[in-house]
């Protein structure tokens, strides 16, 4: 399935307004932020915070299963999909990552 058929199938997003992801100290080492080119992987990350807790190797691959046609380019261009790349790299290495919601603020 592509990227655009599986994003359809997650979550909305519409109640955040990022997402940080955080190292084994709780530093934040990235900022996935609900704007245009970032929503897409908005979705991702956040499907898989809920439904593995963290971002672990095996939330990882599922997380490349879901980019679809982008798991490949980002392959072949390392840099250009780099919320694929942090993917590919926990997948490898098998670490963990945290994930913190930052969500909007209400209108009342």
């Amino acid at each position: 399935m592509a990227f655009a058929d599986n994003l359809k199938q997650l979550p909305g997003v519409s109640h955040l307004t990022a997402l940080q992801l955080l190292d084994a100290e709780g530093n934040v080492i990235a900022t996935i932020e609900h704007k245009p080119g970032q929503i897409g992987s908005l979705a991702v990350y956040n499907h898989l915070a809920q439904f593995f807790g963290a971002v672990n190797a095996e939330a990882a691959s599922k997380g490349l299963e879901l980019y679809a046609e982008h798991t490949e380019d980002a392959r072949q261009n390392p840099g250009k999909h780099p919320n694929i790349d942090r993917l590919i790299s926990v997948a490898r290495e098998g670490n963990v990552l945290r994930v913190r919601h930052v969500f909007a603020e209400s209108g009342s």
